[in-house]
């Protein structure tokens, strides 16, 4: 078995990414999405976070594609430019490798390079302590829950609000 690579996302990495996904839609809770999207759209989704300037990766060995975390605007108003939420999605048999730690590690400098200047992880339910856990040990502070705010699978599900500091943060005005 070859090492772990970490590396900007491609155009032939959708249909895995679109399979790490759907699987989350399907059976998780970490997106709130019900229906799960097409390649076509997982394919806009991915071109369209790289126009917009911001850090797509994928991890994979062996050319397989095990995980993926990018970051896109936190909200769409312009006061919120230097702000991103970040997401990290990791096939169910690769989980507990270290994968998204380097995944968001990458993610974290890139976006910083970038000049942004706060994360936002916006974790979909509360049981999802490995989410959590990934994000406190990259330096994220819990901001606070969102109480039964989305409905999947049959029950109410809450959303963790976690934050990270990125650069100068919020210590000198931003140059974005």
């Amino acid at each position: 078995m070859s090492e772990l690579a970490t590396r900007a996302a491609r155009a032939d990495d959708v249909p895995s990414i679109t399979a790490i996904y759907v699987e989350q839609v399907l059976y998780g809770s970490a997106t709130f999405e019900i229906v799960p999207p097409d390649e076509a759209e997982m394919a806009r989704r991915l071109a369209d976070t790289m126009a917009g300037g911001y850090p797509y990766f994928v991890a994979e060995r062996d050319r397989r594609v095990l995980g993926y975390a990018y970051a896109g605007p936190y909200r769409e108003r312009p006061a919120y430019r230097n702000t991103i939420e970040d997401s990290v999605y990791i096939a169910s048999d690769s989980r507990g490798l270290g994968i998204g730690g380097r995944l968001l590690r990458q993610l974290i400098d890139a976006a910083a390079g970038a000049g942004f200047r706060q994360m936002i992880a916006v974790i979909g339910d509360s049981k999802n302590v490995a989410s959590v856990r990934l994000h406190k040990a990259a330096g994220f502070t819990d901001i606070g829950t969102l109480r039964s705010v989305g409905y999947k699978h049959s029950r109410w599900l809450d959303v963790v609000l976690m934050q990270r500091v990125l650069g100068a943060g919020d210590t000198s005005p931003p140059n974005r």
